[in-house]
């Protein structure tokens, strides 16, 4: 039996969250959403979670944003960005943000479970904070 997860899935498409969340429910995760950047980073920040699932284009805060946010408060909380349009320059740029994944849309519901498998595998202490990035 898989050990239950916690995971926050951030998109502004209904239809999409609402896929993701069935999905990963379906798989045995604890999943709560948010419609936006903004209610994804109240949510970081009120409750622990083992895993975040981020689109990049959403109103308020983008993907890219609420992971700048993640790491300015050196949380370690493992990201997949999954997005029709990853922000491949700004990611190469700055490596620090450390996504543990990307996935592109339109995606197969195996591969979503499969690399978040293989995340939350890959992940020790998500809730320990990170260091600060050198100056």
């Amino acid at each position: 039996m898989r050990p239950c997860h916690r995971i926050l899935v951030a998109d502004d498409e209904a239809p999409v969250l609402q896929l993701m969340t069935i999905a990963l429910a379906r798989s045995g995760y604890q999943v709560d959403t948010a419609e936006d950047g903004a209610i994804a980073w109240a949510a970081v920040q009120a409750k622990a979670y083992d895993l975040l699932i981020t689109d990049h284009h959403m109103p308020k805060v983008t993907g890219l944003e609420l992971v700048k946010n993640l790491r300015s408060a050196r949380m370690a909380l493992p990201v997949v960005m999954v997005s029709g349009e990853l922000p491949s320059r700004e990611l190469a740029q700055n490596p620090s943000l450390q996504l543990a994944a990307t996935l592109q849309k339109p995606f197969a519901v195996v591969d979503l479970l499969a690399t978040v498998e293989n995340v939350l595998r890959a992940t020790k202490n998500p809730h320990e904070q990170i260091k600060p990035p050198p100056d």
